[in-house]
């Protein structure tokens, strides 16, 4: 996994979204997988500037196999 890598996001409310890798942390203790910080495009038509639409981050996501939710994971 690196900087730049496309991963699949999904919120907390169970959404997926295309993201990107912006920066790549030491997997947890115990896990395989490194946690990610994430940026992805707002799905939100209506959140927008005058670069179009905004940008959401997240940071410190775990992968999918590390998270006991619905949500809050890239894979």
């Amino acid at each position: 996994m690196q900087i730049g890598d496309a991963v699949r996001y999904t919120d907390a409310h169970g959404k997926q979204h295309a993201a990107i890798v912006t920066q790549v942390w030491s997997p947890p203790v115990g896990a395989t997988q490194p946690s990610l910080n994430l940026v992805y495009v707002s799905p939100d038509e209506s959140e927008t500037d005058q670069y179009g639409r905004q940008i959401k981050r997240n940071t410190s996501v775990v992968h999918r196999d590390n998270q006991g939710a619905h949500g809050l994971y890239w894979e």
